[in-house]
């Protein structure tokens, strides 16, 4: 039977002419000599070119590994044979060796000695340690010298091939060759040594297309091997596997058995001529290099024929002696390490008369099987004595050992018992494998099939394609491995017996109800054993598992392919080889493989009998795979790692444990899980001390607030500020409504921007302390931006409703207590109250004055203004704003609240208070004012100018202000203090205040526009265009009539903070007749035409200006808003005239062009703060 050899390319290597090839004894590498004059090195594992040496221009023959050196040694056509460091790719060494080309180079395996020879028909040796001295040369041949090469059973013999046809052995130390052996008709080409020790076989290949096999001890010729058509150029003895190669010009290389002499395969790559072929010990790999470049073939299988009984006898096969160790022989005295090569007497059992591919002990380990060459022979394993024999492709044994089944060809299966054939049948879809085991496995084209062993009848057909089968010693579990997952079945036998039977289940594909699925894992099997419920296996990523219930455990990393041999229950111990035939084991206690395989079974009786022989370390293992399985509290009893007890622990809710471990550890993580565990069980005083104890300040705020504790809260405020946590305390110290308290943190950890925003909304009697100190730390680093700050002290004009923030802040701070949880359902929300206007009535014990009293002349003229207004306008302007602020201060209403109305809305104020007829006589009034106005504003000018002055001074560079300003406070800047106009909240009266201002005409330079003079007002309104007169015309505030104020806890019930659209009446707009003729800036509102004064009569009012809110229906929520008088529209007609003082008017002229003043608001939320480049320059 032929010769059964998985044969694989494992590398292709296009390149020039390949005369050479080499293999690296360690290293993946192979080198390859090119008839270009270049020497490569090839990674055949990942398949890169790993290094090139540009050697010469002529042919190089011979290219060799010398590892111990590393060092590549060339021969080449130039005479000269070079030494090159393949690390470094140096030429350590060069000379010239013949006189003719270099054919070959042999290196000697232990002595500093190289072999060379040449058409020169000379052979030398060469010692490298004398300094590549040439230290003899040996003569004989009569022509070309083709190839030496060195006995591997005697290194100081070799043999050389000529085209003399001859072929010579050599000794060193001898000037002539020992014999010479003839029979070649033409020229010979190449020679190899037989490496095994029971043939002294030296073979040979010639230009008459033989090969032949020399007994060189007889020196006979033993066999002559027919079948090339060309030049034979190559032979080769396998080291490692029962094989001659041998190649020919004729582009094929044939596969001889070296036993029978038979051809077992041709290969033909297609890449032309054969030239050179390369095996190496250890390794079924074999490099053959072509005219069109190089290829490495693997033939065979990696995995050893080894096999261990269950007492723990090894047999394995080396070639064809068989040899046998006995691990119980290796005594106790030292310790055995988990991974460490096992140091056995061997015992040589004789030679085989097959070459062994597989040996397999029989279940009970009286018999071993050896299969190879297409036969199998059965012996004894103590004595190797023949049982049994014959022709077979497979052997399998079954559970029981006296059977035993073997496949003859594709067709047939034959069943024998007791050594004698039972039964035989064909397999319906054929058989292209067989499995052993409780049933007999067959693998066809259709999948696996298995069939009960007594009577050869199907049981269950599955379509999977598998590699190995493994079957448990009980025959319940069975595990199927394919080439990328295996599975665990259970054999549910009583229903196939019942299925018999009844023979209802029976179909084509046999009982369906025989195996259930237990799993499937995504993992490649190499080898496998079953030990109890539990299945250990070697992984295709080089690891030691095993699967039991579901779960994959990991025994061990190896650190090369390792194959499993099996597991001696008295050790403890798992033995596994390596194709050098190696054994190594690793510990696996029997305990916990029975304790796990119990609980799988379900029989907790005896897991419970089996749990006191594991030992303590090994019970971690056993809690997790309990934990696994679902069985947490056997996992927390059994388990001895705090670790996974406190986990354990938490997921069943034993409090008092998890307490008890967390103790222990001391562990802040395990802290906050406990507190987590123990606020889901409302054990509100335990989560208090586990968050104690994990210095969890964030969670016992959480706590504390969450459950009302006001007293926790505090205490939590002083702790966390002693700790530094000072997030946590300003955020208890605002829940207790403690802002002093909030003021002082803030200060003392010198965040003064925060402080005095905090101070300006709640405290605003701090603000010029604040104010202060903020001037005093930002002077150290900008004393400009010091000096930009705006204390309201100084300039209360800058600051509107500080009188009123302030008896709010008094009554606050009267009105506020603690209430208890119980209360919240009738307490009225903070946004639905208005302090302000609960404020009104109140009158503080003394008076309330500014930390600084400075009363500004913009407050002053805004007192008269509004003393002159009628009755009820004056009562409506002195209200308070109706802002809806949300304040997070916790002020309880008093019992007269909760039942009192709501406020009133705006829509409802302004229908109480605005009258129509009132507006018309308040537009007239305005009327008249206006014109006094702009002949008292000389006089007012110097004024206002030393208020400008001193703020002038501030840093305009400093952003910080400026962000802070656009984000929090609100300033109204008004060049002229007469035309100062007092803001209030509700939407009508910001109307009626826009209706007095004077009207900002079409085209500024109509305006009589005044000499630039940026004040300190200018620049807290916007730091943009300061350098054009737009800052000195009077500006209007803008009216928000579709707005309101969003909650952000404004005590002064400034008009800036966030605006956030309400839903008003839509008021009818009229369609405008035609566009203004000059560049405006786009509106959201549509602009209206402006009126004709001449006409007095006006079907709807309008108003000029930006700012001006869209005409609505006499009987809508808002007013009538008249037109302006037509007096400041022929004062800008006779300052039309006046040509422009200087070039700096000019430019400023310009720059009013590009701007749209009718429209321009003042919203210091949409104010961009950041300082341009030019503003910059012009202030350097």
């Amino acid at each position: 039977m032929p010769l059964r050899l998985d044969i694989k390319r494992k590398l292709t290597a296009r390149s020039d002419r390949v005369k050479s090839v080499d293999l690296h004894p360690t290293e993946p590498w192979m080198v390859i000599s090119l008839y270009s004059g270049t020497v490569v090195v090839w990674n055949h594992e990942t398949q890169m070119m790993v290094k090139t040496f540009e050697v010469c221009e002529l042919p190089i023959r011979v290219a060799k590994f010398v590892a111990r050196k590393n060092w590549i040694i060339v021969g080449a056509d130039d005479m000269m044979i070079r030494v090159f460091n393949y690390n470094t790719l140096d030429c350590a060494h060069k000379f010239e060796a013949h006189v003719d080309y270099i054919r070959c180079l042999a290196v000697h395996p232990t002595a500093p000695y190289v072999l060379s020879c040449s058409d020169d028909m000379l052979v030398k040796l060469w010692d490298w340690d004398r300094k590549w001295a040439c230290t003899q040369v040996f003569e004989g041949h009569t022509h070309y010298v083709m190839q030496i090469i060195i006995n591997p059973k005697d290194n100081n013999q070799f043999a050389s091939a000529s085209l003399d046809r001859t072929v010579k052995v050599w000794q060193l130390g001898s000037k002539i060759p020992n014999f010479t052996l003839e029979g070649h008709e033409k020229g010979v080409n190449c020679i190899d040594y037989y490496s095994g020790g029971d043939k002294p076989y030296l073979i040979s290949g010639a230009d008459d297309h033989l090969i032949k096999i020399w007994d060189y001890q007889n020196k006979t010729c033993v066999q002559t091997l027919e079948g090339h058509t060309q030049n034979v150029s190559c032979v080769s003895f396998h080291p490692e596997l029962p094989i001659i190669l041998t190649g020919s010009e004729d582009g094929t290389v044939r596969v001889w058995h070296s036993n029978t002499y038979r051809l077992e395969s041709t290969l033909n790559y297609g890449m032309e001529r054969v030239w050179c072929i390369s095996s190496q010990t250890g390794s079924n790999s074999v490099a053959v290099g072509f005219d069109d470049g190089s290829i490495i073939i693997k033939f065979g299988r990696d995995e050893p024929a080894m096999s261990m009984d269950s007492s723990g006898k090894v047999i394995w096969a080396h070639h064809s002696e068989v040899q046998q160790a006995n691990l119980k022989a290796m005594g106790g005295e030292a310790e055995v390490q988990d991974g460490e090569k096992l140091l056995l007497g061997i015992k040589d059992m004789g030679s085989c008369e097959i070459y062994p591919q597989t040996i397999q002990h029989s279940p009970n380990g009286r018999f071993v099987v050896v299969c190879g060459d297409g036969e199998y022979i059965i012996y004894t394993a103590m004595a190797l004595r023949n049982k049994s024999y014959g022709s077979a492709q497979e052997f399998v044994w079954s559970h029981d050992s006296s059977q035993y089944a073997i496949k003859e060809n594709n067709v047939t299966v034959k069943i024998f018992k007791n050594f004698k054939q039972k039964t035989a049948f064909k397999p319906d879809f054929g058989a292209e494998g067989i499995f052993g085991g409780f049933l007999l496995g067959v693998r066809s084209s259709s999948g696996l099939a298995f069939y009960e062993w007594e009577s050869a009848e199907l049981i269950r057909r599955i379509e999977i394609q598998p590699k190995h089968v493994f079957w448990s010693d009980s025959g319940d579990l069975v595990c199927i491995a394919t080439s990328e997952s295996f599975f665990v079945l259970r054999y549910l036998s009583e229903k196939v017996a019942a299925a018999r039977e009844s023979k209802e289940e029976n179909t084509e594909d046999g009982i369906e109800s025989a195996f259930e699925v237990l799993g499937e894992i995504s993992e490649v099997v190499k080898t496998g054993v079953w030990v109890g419920d539990c299945f250990i296996y070697t992984s295709s990523l080089n690891r030691l598992n095993y699967y039991v219930g579901g779960e994959i455990i990991t025994i061990a990393h190896l650190d090369r392919t390792m194959y499993l041999l099996g597991y001696i229950p008295r050790d403890d111990r798992l033995y596994l080889g390596d194709k050098e035939l190696n054994v190594v084991s690793y510990s696996l206690l029997l305990s916990v493989l029975e304790y796990q395989t119990a609980v799988m079974r379900g029989d907790f009786s005896l897991a419970d009998k089996v749990l006191p022989t594991i030992s303590k370390e090994h019970r971690v293992r056993v809690a997790f795979f309990l934990e696994k399985q679902g069985f947490k509290k056997q996992a927390l009893a059994v388990s001895t790692d705090p670790e996974h007890k406190f986990e354990l622990a938490l997921q069943l809710g034993e409090v008092k444990m998890a307490y008890q471990l967390a103790l222990e550890a001391e562990s802040e993580e395990k802290w906050k899980q406990l507190a987590e565990l123990a606020t889901a069980n409302c054990q509100y005083g335990l989560a208090q001390e586990c968050l104690q104890h994990a210095q969890d300040y964030g969670g016992l705020l959480m706590l504390a607030s969450t459950s009302g504790n006001a007293s926790m809260v505090g205490k939590l405020a002083e702790g966390a500020e002693v700790d530094g946590k000072n997030n946590i305390a300003f955020l208890s110290y605002f829940l207790l409504g403690k802002l002093d308290k909030c003021l002082d943190l803030l200060i003392k950890t010198d965040r003064l921007p925060e402080a005095a925003f905090l101070a300006r909304t709640y405290l605003p009697s701090q603000v010029s302390r604040v104010v202060n100190l903020w001037k005093e730390s930002l002077s150290k680093v900008n004393q400009k931006a010091a000096d930009s700050l705006a204390d309201p002290g100084h300039y209360g004009n800058l600051f509107p409703g500080l009188q009123q923030a302030l008896l709010a802040e008094r009554y606050l701070r009267g009105a506020t207590r603690v209430r208890p949880a119980s209360d919240y359902p009738l307490i009225m929300p903070n946004e639905d109250r208005n302090v302000l206007e609960e404020a009104a009535g109140f009158e503080p014990d003394g008076e309330i004055t500014d930390p600084e009293e400075v009363k500004s002349l913009a407050e002053t003229l805004h007192v008269e203004a509004a003393s002159e207004a009628p009755p009820a306008e004056t009562q409506q302007l002195e209200e308070p704003a109706s802002l809806k602020q949300e304040l997070l201060l916790p002020v309880p209403p008093t019992d007269d609240d909760s039942a009192a109305p709501p406020p009133a809305t705006e829509d409802e104020e302004d229908e109480e208070h605005v009258d129509p007829k009132q507006t018309q006589s308040v537009s007239s009034e305005e009327e008249n004012e206006v014109k006094s106005e702009e002949e008292e504003s000389e006089e007012e000018e110097d004024e206002l100018e030393s208020v400008s002055e001193a703020v002038q001074s501030g840093s305009r560079d400093d952003r910080l202000f400026s962000e802070a300003l656009s984000a929090e406070t609100e300033i109204v800047t008004a060049t002229d203090p007469d035309r100062f106009i007092q803001t209030e909240s509700s939407g009508t009266d910001k109307q009626e205040t826009l209706s007095e201002a004077p009207p900002i005409l079409d085209s500024p330079q109509e305006a009589d526009v005044p000499e630039p003079s940026p004040s300190a007002t200018d620049e807290l309104v916007s730091f943009e265009h300061t350098a054009g007169p737009l800052l000195d015309l009077p500006i209007r505030e803008q009216a928000f009539p579709d707005t309101t104020i969003e909650p952000l806890l404004d005590l002064l019930g400034d008009p800036v903070p966030f605006l956030t659209p309400v839903s008003l009446p839509e008021p009818e707009q009229e369609e405008p007749e035609e566009e203004p003729e000059q560049e405006e800036l786009e509106l959201e509102e549509p602009e209206v035409e402006e009126p004709e004064l001449e006409e007095p009569e006006l079907e709807g009012p309008e108003l000029e200006g930006p700012a001006a809110a869209p005409p609505e229906k006499p009987d809508d929520d808002q007013p009538e808003i008249l037109p302006e008088v037509e007096a400041p529209e022929q004062e800008v007609e006779d300052e039309e005239e006046e040509p422009p003082e200087d070039v700096d008017s000019e430019q400023d002229e310009e720059e009013l062009d590009d701007l749209d003043l009718d429209h321009f608001e003042l919203d210091l939320d949409a104010v961009d703060v950041n300082l341009d480049d030019d503003f910059l320059n012009e202030l350097q």
